[in-house]
């Protein structure tokens, strides 16, 4: 009998839920003899994304090849270059520059988003960004360098273009870094956002212990701007002014990965797919979106997914499951993720924890902090190589949330 394949493409947050969810589903049906479930992704490696804007960067790319083992998984080293929505035939470009066809009877796309550089003059050249773990480092390695140069205010400045997540957790951790390693200077660190307030998008309450906390720490904040010119010098801004820095650090979106475009349908502005409950691809059947490369309501209130870790566990289950559950006759899963929940790292002031739409403020400084760390260290890391470790937090209903 020939066996049925189900091709998961990529290795973050969902790629890796979605396989572990897939393989259970498979074995709770007793057919793991007739399902062939693959992962494609250029290394059996988890990035553990929100953690790039830490000073440490140990332990952010954990191994999961033994993971996919021993679920019954197979990964090949690659780069899914077509889908091949019509014809079921993805084509894979191979880490050795070989390629490499394979026939998929279910499609799960999972890999996630970049962060979008406008074409800004001089932005790509001399700002840096905190999106992919080589990047992280690039800043990092520049960032210990800075004491290399000239004694000059710019030696101590950052500008932060971006106050959502990214670049406030990016801002209070530089500002920090900066003040340990330049005790007799005060560092400058300037948030540069578009909105009429930093923080403005978590609402009334939180944006305000935002604000309150960015002015406790000493981070400048310039709201109403933006960034309209980046060189090797520091930063112009689009209200005329000019920052004098050796350091910029672009958080200002992301999109959606190249690859999601290949599928036909409906698409958000962020280049995602329109996904239903289920997570299918309306338009291309047999496949399903999830992570960051889908847009699907998390309850009947009128609530989507946010390109975040926090939703793409959740997607990755579901689709994971519904790829193999039409494969082996099990009832579908409709995706559902009502409770939402942040929290927002803040350097040496602590860490900022909301619940619900609305951001409702839990905690704050040190009981915050506290939570981030075990988040960050822990919640959102795999689970270790053991098959009923895994299946036990790959159901399609299991979350993780204070």
């Amino acid at each position: 009998m020939t066996k049925q394949t189900i091709l998961v493409a990529g290795s973050g947050f969902a790629g890796v839920w979605a396989v572990l969810a897939a393989a259970r589903a498979i074995a709770l049906a007793g057919r793991e003899e007739h399902i062939d479930l693959i992962m494609v992704a250029p290394q059996p490696r988890l990035a553990i994304r929100p953690r790039f804007y830490e000073a440490v960067l140990d332990n952010m790319e954990p191994d999961v090849s033994e993971l996919l083992k021993v679920v019954g998984a197979r990964f090949i080293d690659g780069i899914v270059e077509t889908i091949g929505t019509e014809t079921r035939e993805a084509a894979i470009l191979r880490g050795d520059g070989t390629q490499q066809t394979i026939r998929w009877d279910r499609f799960v796309l999972a890999t996630g988003s970049r962060v979008a550089i406008p074409p800004i003059p001089g932005l790509a050249e001399h700002a840096f960004t905190v999106d992919q773990l080589d990047q992280a480092r690039q800043l990092d390695a520049h960032i210990k360098a800075l004491p290399d140069l000239t004694d000059t205010p710019a030696r101590q400045t950052v500008v932060v273009a971006g106050g959502g997540f990214t670049g406030l957790e990016a801002a209070t951790e530089l500002h920090e870094r900066l003040r340990v390693m330049f005790p007799s200077h005060k560092p400058h660190v300037v948030i540069v956002d578009p909105a009429q307030q930093i923080g403005a998008e978590f609402g009334a309450e939180a944006g305000q212990t935002v604000r309150d906390a960015l002015a406790e720490i000493g981070i400048e904040q310039r709201p109403g701007v933006r960034l309209s010119a980046v060189d090797a010098g520091g930063a112009q801004l689009s209200d005329g002014s000019r920052i004098e820095a050796a350091t910029v650090v672009w958080a200002a979106g992301v999109r959606a990965h190249p690859l999601a475009a290949q599928i036909p349908g409906e698409h958000d502005a962020a280049g995602r797919v329109i996904g239903d409950s289920f997570l299918h691809a309306p338009a291309a059947p047999g496949v399903f979106v999830t992570g960051d490369t889908v847009k699907a309501a998390t309850d009947d209130a009128g609530n989507f997914n946010l390109m975040t870790c926090q939703h793409g566990l959740s997607l990755g289950r579901v689709a994971g499951y519904n790829a193999a559950a039409e494969l082996v006759g099990l009832p579908l899963h409709p995706y559902s993720q009502p409770k939402y929940v942040t929290c927002l790292d803040l350097g040496a002031w602590g860490a900022m924890y909301t619940e619900g739409w609305d951001r409702q403020v839990r905690l704050t400084r040190a009981e915050g902090k506290k939570l981030k760390q075990e988040i960050n260290g822990v919640w959102i890391y795999p689970p270790a190589a053991d098959r009923d470790a895994a299946f036990a937090v790959a159901h399609p209903d299991f979350v993780i949330v204070p």
